[in-house]
């Protein structure tokens, strides 16, 4: 993990699914607890949605709010 990965979990879109158009960031904890059972993808995106699981399963999402800016709020 880098810096830059985090920047990415609040800038990033889901580019398919249910949740398309929404930041990783904002996706739904159940969501990415379903990827981490069924397999993520491969790549940058299922490396992202694993990231984004640890700090949602961790209770850590806080750490993100800094980097938002008002444009990527919910």
């Amino acid at each position: 993990m880098s810096p830059d990965d985090l920047q990415l979990l609040v800038s990033r879109e889901m580019p398919f699914g249910k949740f398309k158009g929404r930041r990783i960031a904002d996706l739904p904890g159940n969501y990415l607890t379903w990827f981490a059972r069924e397999g993520f993808p491969k790549g940058e995106l299922g490396r992202l949605l694993a990231l984004m699981h640890e700090i949602d399963h961790n209770g850590l999402s806080d750490l993100l709010k800094p980097l938002r800016t008002p444009a990527s709020r919910p």
